[in-house]
């Protein structure tokens, strides 16, 4: 019988890349961040003359890390950074290159507006090369988790309190340090005070999202209005089990001909009312025109969303169920009085068949997309802040994607010419 034998002096002679199979998926990633415009980011490095600084790690590296590690459900910094010593494809990724875990957090979340162009330039890509089209989009939206708790939730007039309280605790540090300077290391104090200044910072950031959370609610529950202390953009939404906690809105824009993400958007809103028409808009901008059709369920349905993309404002054509009437003896597909021509052509149109066949391809595709995002870990943000948030969402669209387009193009040359 063969034992392990795990004491015994070997010297191993090989390079990292004898220790990688040729098809492994971290050098799919590698390959395609290569072909990537990270100029931003190359753009912001720069020697400074006179003073020490550790190197900085290639651009290149740490957007391959963070790629590769959404693919494989990894969301954590510091579990990035044990895996970046500790397992061979991402050892091979660095390529002997050190990291740590402040790094890779920082760059997670710093380039928000290069990942959006990315993603951009990313799907024009593959819709240049006839692989992806607008022709028919399907949107939905997921909650999922801040990270803040329900605990953290405060009141106005207790947000008033603890302001207060935080400016106190603030000035007391610096009088302290004044009364005292050699009474902590310079660590000590730094630490102390930041710790003090972060927490009023937070605060005051809550207090000023009471407005907003207002103005969202009905005047009979003004008084109810709540901010986050942990995570000021963080809303109190109904989750998919029915409970109620701290989470932010994912909206994913996915092309129905091939499973390919072309919109990302995030809110604080606990519905998807009204967020058709910001995502139509958006396809605009990104490509320069507009969904042919737009899938989506009873939730988003608004009817001034559908005057804005229809004709004659618009060029998009809405699928989505009209709701059942509170009078049993009317037929909801009928056109009302009130109607404008678009949610009159809309309520004609989702009573036919073939828009009822058409509209059955939403869940395949927009939920299909969510569900990936989901079994690769977007259960629950460990970063907080819209922006951030968001930048966590590209990451997913942009890995989503990265998988998707070598299958479309074995798929196109299985196609006969």
């Amino acid at each position: 019988m063969r034992c392990a034998v795990r004491d015994q002096i070997q010297f191993r002679a090989c390079a990292l890349n004898d220790l990688l199979p040729d098809d492994h998926q971290a050098r799919i990633v590698w390959k395609f961040v290569e072909g990537l415009d990270l100029s931003p980011i190359y753009d912001q490095i720069a020697s400074v003359a006179g003073r020490p600084g550790h190197p900085a790690a290639d651009p290149r590296i740490l957007f391959t890390l963070w790629l590769y590690a959404t693919l494989r459900g990894v969301g954590s910094a510091r579990e990035l950074d044990r895996l970046c010593e500790q397992h061979v494809a991402y050892m091979w990724i660095c390529g002997d290159v050190s990291m740590n875990y402040h790094t890779l957090s920082d760059f997670r979340t710093r380039h928000v507006e290069l990942l959006d162009r990315l993603l951009t330039e990313s799907v024009a890509s593959l819709m240049a090369e006839g692989l992806v089209s607008l022709d028919r989009v399907a949107q939905d939206g997921m909650k999922v988790r801040a990270s803040a708790g329900a605990a953290s939730f405060r009141r106005k007039a207790t947000l008033e309190e603890l302001l207060a309280e935080a400016k106190q605790q603030v000035e007391a540090l610096r009088s302290e340090l004044e009364a005292d300077p050699a009474g902590a290391t310079d660590r000590q104090r730094a630490a102390r005070q930041r710790a003090a200044e972060e927490r009023e910072e937070r605060i005051r950031a809550a207090l000023n999202q009471i407005p907003q959370i207002e103005a969202a609610k009905k005047a009979a529950d003004k008084e109810k209005a709540r901010a986050s202390t942990t995570d000021a953009d963080a809303r109190t939404m109904k989750m998919g089990d029915g409970g109620f906690r701290p989470a932010f809105n994912v909206q994913f824009a996915t092309a129905a001909d091939s499973q390919v993400i072309t919109g990302v958007e995030v809110t604080n809103s606990g519905g998807d009312q009204g967020q058709m028409a910001p995502m139509v808009k958006q396809h605009e901008t990104r490509y320069g025109k507009t969904p042919g059709e737009m899938l989506v369920d009873g939730g988003f349905v608004k009817k001034e969303d559908i005057d804005t993309v229809s004709a004659p404002r618009g060029g998009t054509i809405v699928f989505a169920p009209v709701m059942k009437s509170k009078d049993p003896n009317r037929d909801p597909h009928e056109p009302r009085a009130d109607d404008s021509h678009a949610v009159a052509e809309w309520r004609k149109r989702m009573a036919t068949d073939e828009a009822k066949e058409i509209y059955k391809q939403r869940a395949a595709t927009a939920e299909c997309s969510n569900a990936h995002a989901r079994n690769r870990g977007l259960q629950r943000f460990i970063v907080r802040g819209l922006r951030k948030v968001k930048a966590v969402a590209l990451w997913y669209a942009l890995a989503h994607n990265l998988i998707r387009a070598p299958a479309l193009r074995a798929e196109a040359a299985l196609k006969p010419s």
